[in-house]
């Protein structure tokens, strides 16, 4: 038996309408506000490892791979696995160092 673990490059999380609706935990979600300097905690399903302290591309998810353009860039603070209701979970902080406008070409090397 193996250990299944993922790797990311980017930290892909929901719209805040997920949280609003109801169908996703606040951490799971990208803040309304990004804020360059200000940390957030984010969450995860499975083993996730990520590049810690390096600038990092933060993205919106649907789901299913479909991932938006970077928002801002990132850097990974600390990431903590763990498991809640028999369910392997990753939980972390975030911080920003920028957020993004639209057609910043800064993560080529990450895209699709």
């Amino acid at each position: 038996m193996g250990i299944k673990v993922e790797f990311n490059p980017d930290l892909a999380l929901r719209s805040i309408d997920e949280y609003k609706a109801g169908r996703r935990a606040l951490e799971e979600c990208i803040p309304e506000d990004l804020v360059e300097g200000k940390k957030y905690p984010f969450l995860k399903n499975g083993q996730r490892l990520y590049n810690i302290g390096s600038k990092t591309p933060l993205l919106q998810t649907k789901g299913e791979e479909k991932l938006s353009e970077p928002l801002a860039a990132i850097r990974i603070l600390e990431v903590v696995h763990g498991i809640e209701a028999g369910q392997v979970f990753t939980r972390g902080t975030y911080i920003v160092d920028r957020v993004l406008g639209d057609g910043w070409a800064g993560f080529g090397g990450y895209g699709k």
